[in-house]
């Protein structure tokens, strides 16, 4: 049952990040085992408690990576809940209020403080949400911090999970749209999520070729990449934004960013507030993510193809699939 400023909700849908994967399988360290993932969590308010003001019984809501945080220090009061200098609280393989460890979205139900839970627009398909709230905010928290907008010449590396969701984001804040990607297998789809263009980069001279395009590049891939080439293909001022996350270092020639005061960064997730902005923005423009639906006893196998970058474009589990008896 949840407490006073807790809600429960009825998980209806789970979106499958690689995250679930490098977590499930120790690849980024010691893990809480047993281990119940999933941080892209869609579905129906069905209790709450006695003082929650935000949400009511019947709501359409969402829960992404974490779910509590100090909401004292400066980035929480300023709603950038995921730089919290004093404690996130991750959605599944952390640690709660009560010292025990968090489970995730693979999962019938789930009970959160509402300050951590967002409202799902009625204008998109819980199954089509949950994906957002992962995938989603990712790409869209950089696209808006660095004022991507009409003029906007925009490059999205990778066509996967992250990056069809970032091509739409970016058309619709009014950017011109291009995707690199590895080779022309997804082109079509890259074209019908509305890019304006599309390369590969298993293609002779391709990055040379862009040598000073783009204002703005969303990197969304893991694999390591030639950044010195890519760092090439920026205007002046331009910016190399990293969501993906490479499992080694990277070389990178300083003299690349100071001729033409470029830039490397990185983002991670974003805030409640802005999440719920992203939200907002999504059904208002008819953003969405594509997805394949699983049942419960799909989930390895699921698995195995997204290493294999065998999904078009994110696996999201019907947890109504799931025998709680098992």
């Amino acid at each position: 049952d949840p407490g006073p400023t807790e809600d429960y909700f009825e998980i209806r849908f789970a979106g499958l990040c690689h995250s679930d994967i490098h977590t499930a399988r120790g690849e980024w360290g010691p893990v809480h085992y047993p281990l119940v993932p999933g941080h892209e969590i869609a579905g129906i308010v069905t209790k709450v408690g006695s003082d929650v003001t935000k949400f009511k019984v019947g709501d359409r809501v969402g829960v992404g990576c974490f779910v509590d945080s100090c909401g004292e220090c400066e980035y929480c009061l300023a709603g950038y809940q995921q730089y919290c200098l004093g404690s996130v609280v991750w959605t599944y393989d952390g640690v709660g209020r009560d010292g025990l460890p968090t489970d995730g979205g693979y999962s019938r139900g789930i009970t959160v403080e509402q300050d951590y839970v967002l409202h799902i627009p009625d204008e998109i398909p819980l199954e089509n949400a949950a994906p957002l709230l992962c995938a989603g905010i990712t790409t869209y928290s950089p696209l808006a911090h660095w004022n991507i907008g009409p003029g906007s010449q925009v490059a999205v590396i990778g066509l996967g999970g992250l990056g069809h969701v970032g091509v739409q984001l970016a058309v619709a804040m009014g950017a011109e749209v291009s995707v690199i990607s590895q080779t022309r297998s997804k082109e079509s789809d890259g074209l019908k999520f509305g890019a304006a263009h599309y390369y590969a980069m298993n293609e002779e001279d391709t990055l040379k070729k862009l040598r000073g395009s783009f204002d703005f590049i969303l990197n969304t891939v893991s694999a390591p990449l030639d950044f010195n080439a890519l760092l090439g293909t920026l205007k002046p001022q331009g910016t190399l934004c990293n969501v993906g996350l490479p499992p080694d270092s990277i070389p990178i020639k300083v003299n690349r960013l100071i001729t033409g005061r470029k830039s490397l960064s990185g983002s991670n997730i974003g805030g409640i507030p802005e999440t719920q902005e992203m939200l907002d923005f999504c059904a208002k423009h008819g953003v969405m993510a594509q997805v394949e639906i699983i049942s419960g006893e799909e989930i390895t196998e699921a698995y195995n193809r997204v290493v294999k970058s065998d999904v078009r474009y994110r696996f999201v589990i019907d947890t109504a699939t799931f025998d709680p008896e098992e």
